[in-house]
């Protein structure tokens, strides 16, 4: 296993191990992904039977190099060539029923293994010189590896119990992975699943967002909602599923939709809000459920209180109520937008508005409505997919001839009151808003010359005189 530990880091730190006769091995995540041939992250994990922190501070001397120290944690942490190099001392951990906070007292190297979370997690690689290099795996985490599994070391029911964060990380290397989870594994979290009451909103919603950055999420969200924990963490979403039927009529399943959708996404980009849209774009269709005997299942105005839900549902899930929260809102309010335009004959008027309201969010908007099509039948696909390039492309030749898109009014309610000699009032609102209406129907061109005109126009049909100065 040599071949893993090339970096010269490994070999500056099994030279001070043996100066100070000091037992360590790297451990974790840096020895799975390499076992994978997965990209190195730039972190690795050092385990020092003994103290990780002096050992850390032995380290930070030689390379002259700052050692943050979290005595809390019994962790210290250093950077060195790019690469964040932590050190934890050997422990063994036992739990309190009410608690994920463990006691933790000095343990042995097969102590440390033991309580890892899963086996993939628990090899160690030696950089001892006796061994070095040498693989420590006693709960077989190579063959889980080669089967492509997430399982606990021990016996996964005290595990989650002990931890019940431990519920969320497992269903986020699955995802993360695309592994799947032992049966004992997925059994356990089922019935610990109420345990994760105990872990803060934050917490759960790091692992939720690591889910939803994962190659392709739905693998994350299916577990979530096949062990019950999504009822748990995020109810409003469990209340996607299902597919009601009224006179032989039904609607499709808004859960497996949503994740297709979010899977759709992920294949366009890695950006989490957006990905958040996905997840929310029709969160408000059983609110808005109704059957009417002629047209079938309808979802009216879906996208407008899905919209108005945003704000509530970011706060409860401790996401940020900033830029990124509007923009969330702002792609689920204006979803449908581009869909309805693909359907009909796109007129340059319909286009200009969206590109007012949409401004410089319209290629998220349109990412977002291309990964919504997820019809089975590959003719309305390939007609829906057409129709969006021409949508796409008269976006293109609006807003080069118009620029709408961040729009600025041409003329300013302070013209209007110079113009009219005006005080602030309803006046001014309503010639702002005709010249607005008039530019996104193309009754005027965008620029100043004929916004000013129109305005004297405006004036005039509402009795007021131009004011000379």
């Amino acid at each position: 296993m040599r071949e893993h530990l090339q970096l010269p880091i490994f070999e500056t730190l099994s030279n001070l191990a043996q100066q100070y006769n000091i037992e360590i091995y790297v451990i974790g995540g840096y020895v799975r992904d390499r076992l994978m041939k997965r990209p190195f992250k730039d972190d690795i994990d050092i385990l020092v039977i003994g103290s990780g922190i002096d050992f850390a501070e032995k380290v930070g001397n030689h390379l002259n190099t700052k050692v943050s120290v979290f005595k809390n944690f019994g962790t210290a942490m250093l950077r060195h060539d790019g690469i964040d190099i932590e050190f934890v001392g050997a422990r063994k951990e036992s739990y309190r029923r009410d608690s994920r906070k463990p006691i933790v007292e000095n343990g042995t190297l097969e102590d440390d293994q033991k309580r890892r979370d899963f086996t993939v997690n628990a090899m160690a690689l030696s950089l001892n010189k006796h061994n070095f290099g040498e693989l420590l795996d006693p709960f077989n985490g190579v063959k889980d590896i080669q089967i492509r599994t997430i399982r606990t070391p021990l016996e996964p029911e005290a595990t989650f119990s002990d931890d019940p964060l431990r519920m969320m990380r497992a269903i986020r290397f699955a995802s993360q992975l695309q592994f799947k989870i032992s049966s004992p594994t997925f059994n356990a979290i089922k019935s610990q699943r109420e345990r994760i009451k105990i872990i803060s909103k934050e917490r759960i919603t790091d692992e939720l967002n690591k889910i939803i950055c994962s190659k392709k999420p739905s693998i994350g969200f299916t577990y979530l909602f096949d062990t019950g924990l999504l009822e748990l963490i995020f109810p409003l979403m469990t209340q996607l599923y299902g597919v009601e039927i009224i006179d032989g009529k039904g609607h499709k399943d808004n859960f497996y939709h949503t994740l297709e959708v979010l899977d759709n996404i992920a294949e366009l980009t890695d950006d989490l809000w957006l990905r958040w849209a996905a997840i929310l774009h029709d969160i408000a269709k059983p609110a808005t459920k109704r059957f009417d005997k002629k047209q079938g299942w309808t979802f009216h105005g879906h996208e407008d209180r899905g919209a108005r839900m945003v704000p509530k549902i970011f706060a409860e899930l401790k996401l940020p109520l900033n830029d990124k929260m509007k923009f969330v809102q702002k792609l689920v309010l204006l979803h449908l937008r581009p869909i309805v335009l693909a359907k009909d004959i796109v007129t340059d008027s319909a286009v200009r508005r969206l590109l007012f309201e949409a401004g410089d969010d319209i290629d998220s908007l349109m990412k977002l409505c291309h990964a919504d099509v997820t019809t089975k039948n590959e003719y309305k696909r390939k007609k829906y997919r057409e129709n969006f390039e021409l949508v796409k492309q008269r976006i293109k030749d609006v807003e080069e001839r118009d620029q709408i898109r961040n729009w600025q009014p041409p003329v300013s309610g302070e013209d209007i009151m110079k113009s009219f000699n005006l005080q602030p009032g309803p006046e001014v609102g309503i010639i702002k808003k005709a010249i607005r209406e008039a530019i996104l129907e193309g009754e005027i061109k965008n620029n100043r010359e004929e916004a000013l005109l129109f305005m004297k126009e405006k004036g005039k049909e509402l009795g007021l005189a131009t004011h000379q100065p």
